[in-house]
């Protein structure tokens, strides 16, 4: 680990940990990363719920530094942040364990 990187306090990582603490939340993340610059209209139509409870959920994982959003006229797309890509990791990892 080089000097420029820190290793992140419990508090931290709570913040990160919340952010994916909903089975909408998780889901939204998996559509993310096979789906790089997705808008929320897509993500709503892929998961099939309500489009305000979406929104929401997709506030969260961006509050909780998880995924970025790039807005593009009246569009915004979605990609994963570098934590979002490592949580993605952990939960395909964690998918596969039975």
């Amino acid at each position: 680990m080089s000097n420029n990187q820190k290793i992140k306090t419990a508090k931290q990582m709570e913040r990160h940990l919340k952010g994916i603490a909903n089975h909408y939340r998780i889901e939204i993340l998996l559509i993310i990363s096979d789906n790089e610059k997705i808008t929320l209209e897509d993500i709503v139509k892929i998961i099939g719920a309500n489009g305000k409870t979406i929104g929401e959920h997709a506030r969260r994982l961006y509050q909780a530094g998880l995924i970025n959003k790039k807005y593009r006229g009246k569009f915004v797309e979605h990609s994963l942040s570098p934590y979002g890509k490592t949580f993605i990791h952990f939960l395909k990892s964690f998918q596969q364990i039975k």
